[in-house]
């Protein structure tokens, strides 16, 4: 039985599903093995039926390719594993490869932070066969949740307007690494901080917390419950004030609050976590400021995300921070991102590219052939669209770009000669060593923000947003074309 101090020990060769390593065995006992392959991952629809989704987790991504590998003990286990027909499922020889395995990859990707729509290649992974094989699952894995909850984040961020998002999910996340994930992907969305302090050491966010119902049920009374904490921590309290009756509890925070402000301290705020919250904010609103604390703030929690939050600014509530929790951790209510990591190309050693396409009776997973970037236009300082364009056959430069639909070859969008534009998938492995290192969380947070500020404000619309024109490059999507009927022995 596995102990949890070994649950996240590395290195982690094994975190991968099954069939990873016998198509691995099998390329191997092959030949296949000695090939070169490119893989993209992406994803088919944005979540939450929103506009656009925040790219999270590369930086996980390459701290596992670069200390990936299979230990002495992962080789015993696996060579412990048996068929269908009761024999060894790989033999000593392929295990040994293993043992030596060296991800000698070219890995390029969006930066963290970065805006992206489906279809679009968020990673792309260059190298030997078995390599690429082996990181279909651990990458999906790595980029898929983070990608979500950074984008949940993004959106709850956008319904509070500005004021400040605390992410407060540990407790109701999918497990330690649920949770850890969760905090610095939200923070990466938006959050201005976590209430996690294991993600804040480790990721370099900031921590926020306040006290729970149970500290006020410790004392006989809210108010001798209160007295101690300010005497604790005088320099922050803020009061959760609905344990018993939210009005009252405000009450007995003002009086504290006068306490503290005699031994020259300040009352920052209550917390709200429970009830009307419209009604209760804009009481306690009033109260606070009639008692001469206008700069306490009034902070609520309970179940929140971007739709309540939206709902309650429609209401007027009274209220300038969020914390949210369950809603955010768990990315409520899109289970998965459903990204997916396709085969495009393959070729011989130092032979050409052959290109690859899987069909499919549902055009959004007809795979797209070729060694794929993504190109951002800019026109007068907005992002106007993205073409999804192959290496191997760029664009003529200096003519006039036309994108394609990938799911409507009938619409298209000519984008005019000269439009600056930028190619998203950047260098981060060559020939398996890191050469851009992804930035710290804050880093990729700017980044998220200044991407969104750069779109047209439509695509962030929580209900019937506007759809950012992303498509193939013309010769890309023609060549698309030629393959699908090639392979469906149709004449072109």
């Amino acid at each position: 039985m596995t102990v949890p101090s070994e649950l996240y020990r590395p290195p982690l060769g094994l975190l991968t599903d099954l069939y990873q390593l016998t198509m691995a065995y099998a390329a191997y006992k092959s030949g296949a093995s000695r090939r070169e392959a490119v893989f993209h991952l992406h994803y088919r629809k944005n979540p939450f039926k929103g506009g656009y989704a925040v790219a999270c987790g590369l930086s996980a991504a390459v701290d596992f390719i670069r200390n990936f590998r299979f230990a002495e003990e992962d080789l015993r286990y696996l060579a412990g594993l048996a068929g269908a027909d009761g024999k060894p499922l790989f033999d000593e020889a392929f295990l040994a490869e293993l043992g030596r395995l060296d991800l000698a990859l070219e890995v390029d990707a969006v930066p963290e932070g970065t805006v992206v729509f489906p279809h679009e290649p968020l990673v792309r992974v260059q190298g030997p066969v078995i390599a690429c094989m082996l990181l279909e699952t651990p990458l999906l894995n790595l980029i898929n949740f983070s990608t979500l909850v950074a984008t949940k984040a993004s959106r709850i961020c956008l319904a509070a307007r500005g004021e400040p998002v605390l992410e407060f999910g540990l407790r109701r996340a999918q497990g330690i690494d649920g949770g850890l994930t969760a905090s610095r992907s939200a923070y990466v969305g938006g959050c201005a901080a976590t209430s996690n302090v294991l993600a804040g050491r480790l990721f370099d966010i900031p921590v926020k917390g306040t006290h729970a119902h149970s500290w006020v049920m410790l004392f006989d009374s809210e108010r001798e419950a209160f007295d101690a904490y300010a005497d604790a921590l005088p320099g922050n309290c803020v009061f959760l004030v609905d344990t018993y009756d939210t009005l009252q509890g405000v009450r007995n925070a003002i009086a504290v609050g006068n306490a503290l402000r005699a031994r020259g301290h300040d009352l920052i705020g209550v917390r709200l976590d429970s009830g009307d919250l419209a009604y209760l904010s804009q009481q306690a609103r009033r109260m606070l400021d009639e008692a001469g604390f206008p700069k306490a703030t009034v902070l609520a929690s309970n179940d929140l995300d971007e739709g309540i939050i939206a709902s309650l600014h429609e209401q007027g509530a009274a209220i300038a921070v969020w914390g949210v929790g369950t809603r955010l951790a768990t990315a409520y209510d899109d289970a998965a991102l459903g990204g997916v990591y396709k085969l495009s190309a393959v070729r011989d050693p130092g032979g050409p590219w052959q290109y690859r396409i899987k069909l499919s009776e549902q055009a959004v997973k007809i795979s797209t052939p070729g060694i794929l970037n993504v190109r951002r236009f800019v026109s007068d300082g907005q992002f106007i669209a993205d073409m999804i364009w192959d290496e191997t056959a760029p664009p003529r430069v200096g003519s006039e770009a036309t994108l394609v639909d990938p799911l409507d070859p009938t619409r298209r969008k000519r984008i005019p000669e000269g439009t600056p534009y930028t190619d998203l998938l950047v260098p981060v492995f060559r020939g398996g060593r890191v050469v851009n290192q992804p930035p710290p969380a804050i880093e990729a947070r700017a980044v998220a923000k200044a991407q969104l500020d750069g779109f047209h404000p439509g695509i962030k619309r929580m209900v019937n947003p506007h759809i950012h024109p992303v498509g193939l490059e013309r010769g890309l999507h023609e060549f698309k074309t030629r393959l699908i009927l090639e392979k469906r022995g149709v004449a072109p």
